[in-house]
């Protein structure tokens, strides 16, 4: 049985609540961080010592961090649905994982909790202005690769997609000011056709 501890309403939550919809299993989630609170209780130290969501017991197997766990989900399918059978399309969603840790995640905090989480009259609008400026950069990086592929890792939808694709919710559904980019924007568009994406990601921002 997998079990997945987190909010559903967290990013790095999102990744792998997406990939076990997409592939079809079951699992139980245990809501944990946020407004749940939980992250110091002993229980959920044991599992994870940094006190960080998602973590992930599948029959006894225990892992966390966010975009590990989405890889390890999508491993467990022989078929290559999320994992890509070909070596140089596996390193390319690897690398766009990556890049989302790299260039996206440091960032994002600033306007999400700029945006959703602080009184209008709290909020340092310079900062949000200009973490969100350094975001748009870093997207127009991808829209470009997009230009050449339909998914991130080539022709077909994979494990690469689903952190981006986490975080280009928000940014599409953020009150920011947005880029003119695409392929980006048709990208989009065909995650949010995707059954598990709408379950798991087109949620309430919080």
């Amino acid at each position: 049985m997998l079990k997945i501890w987190g909010r559903d309403t967290s990013s790095n939550v999102q990744k792998p609540l997406w990939a076990a919809e997409e592939l079809g299993l079951s699992y139980e989630r245990v809501d944990v961080g946020g407004p749940f609170a939980g992250l110091d209780k002993s229980e959920f130290v044991a599992l994870n010592p940094n006190r960080k969501i998602p973590v992930i017991d599948h029959d006894g197997f225990i892992l966390w961090e966010s975009n590990a766990v989405t890889r390890y989900l999508a491993g467990l399918d022989s078929t290559g649905k999320l994992w890509p059978k070909a070596a140089h399309e596996r390193a390319l969603a690897d690398q766009w994982m990556d890049w989302c840790n790299s260039h996206l995640w440091p960032v994002f905090p600033i306007v999400i909790v700029g945006l959703l989480r602080t009184p209008p009259e709290k909020r340092d609008n310079a900062a949000i202005e200009k973490a969100n400026e350094i975001l748009e950069s870093e997207w127009t990086v991808l829209d470009k690769h997009l230009a050449k592929t339909p998914y991130v890792a080539g022709e077909s939808f994979s494990a690469g997609d689903i952190p981006a694709g986490v975080f280009a919710w928000r940014r599409y559904e953020l009150p920011v000011k947005r880029t003119a980019l695409p392929n980006l924007d048709a990208w989009y568009a065909r995650l949010k056709e995707r059954p598990a994406y709408q379950k798991t990601v087109m949620t309430p921002l919080s």
